[in-house]
């Protein structure tokens, strides 16, 4: 099931964590590598993805996050 532009989840494949479309790469997998310094290039290359297929996974986060309601404890 397509639960956003390129990003899918199917209980088959990788235990229905959201992956990019026709690949088994997840997205927060891609999310990661970013966040450790990878340059799209470099996440490109290695996971045989396109940079639209970049981009989805970061418009798909941001508007995951944007939901997310944080509290103050203390």
């Amino acid at each position: 099931m397509e639960i956003a532009t390129r990003i899918v989840v199917d209980d088959k494949v990788r235990f229905g964590k959201p992956v990019i479309k026709g690949t088994r790469v997840p997205a927060e997998l891609v999310l990661s590598k970013l966040a450790g310094g990878a340059t799209y290039g470099e996440v490109m290359a290695e996971y045989d993805l396109t940079r639209e297929d970049i981009l989805a996974v970061l418009d798909y986060a941001a508007k995951h996050l944007s939901g997310e309601e944080v509290r103050a404890v203390g």
